[in-house]
């Protein structure tokens, strides 16, 4: 039998408010640690890094250069391999798997975005992000309208027949991007991807970001020393020498 409430708590329980949609994490780092060899003696580069990314997250990793950012997110793609620790992918033991296990989830599941844009010269920007899609075995029927869709995306329809030479500094890190998520990626690695650009096309890509975020329901995890950008981001890691802070 159900017990009434009383007045003042029916008035309570009406007044709270709705429960904030809960993210599923789909990466977790776990007591990373990344060492090298530096003239016969270790180089401690990451100490002990403890992070989550959850589903549709903008997070930024704030660092001088020097911090650990760089290799902590070549971890977190697989292009590196901790020392020590754990990094779990989509509820997979990312950083235990064979080179070939992650190339495949690499070419399936992540993108990735590099500061120094990294398109074919020779290609025009449509062909640019067809080459995303050859890479990651999406069938070719597919492709005209995929790539349409990425380059609208990033408000670049009217130049896609254009090679990155004629294109802004800007112009062409939107195609990177539309090139990193033509294959629907699930997480985004962006390293400094407005390091070479100025205030105002920096916001710009945060702009594409956000919009990318919202319409592909993608994470997106990315380095930066800019603190201009940082009020975006839903969660910021700061690193000195190695460790957050």
């Amino acid at each position: 039998m159900a017990i009434p409430l009383e007045e003042d708590e029916t008035t309570e329980a009406r007044l709270e408010p709705e429960p904030a949609e809960e993210r599923r994490i789909l990466l977790t780092v776990k007591d990373v640690e990344r060492t090298f060899q530096a003239g016969g003696s270790p180089l401690h580069v990451l100490k002990g890094i403890h992070m989550e990314l959850k589903e549709r997250q903008l997070v930024m990793l704030k660092g001088r250069s020097g911090s650990g950012k760089t290799t902590l997110l070549n971890c977190l793609g697989g292009l590196d391999t901790p020392s020590k620790g754990e990094i779990m992918f989509n509820g997979l033991p990312f950083n235990s798997m064979s080179d070939n296990q992650r190339t495949i989830i690499r070419r399936q599941h992540m993108g990735f975005i590099f500061q120094a844009f990294a398109l074919m010269p020779l290609l025009s920007a449509r062909e640019n992000v067809e080459l995303s899609l050859r890479m990651a075995g999406v069938p070719r029927a597919q492709w005209k309208d995929r790539v349409a869709q990425c380059l609208e995306l990033v408000g670049l329809e009217r130049r896609m027949n254009h090679r990155p030479f004629e294109l802004s500094g800007g112009e062409q890190q939107r195609v990177a991007i539309a090139k990193a998520i033509a294959h629907k990626p699930m997480l985004l690695l962006a390293d400094e991807p407005t390091g070479e650009l100025d205030s105002g096309m920096s916001a710009q890509i945060m702009a594409v970001f956000q919009n990318i975020i919202r319409t592909e329901q993608v994470t997106i995890c990315m380095t930066t020393h800019d603190p201009t950008i940082l009020e975006v981001a839903d969660h910021v890691y700061e690193m000195v020498d190695g460790k957050f802070i």
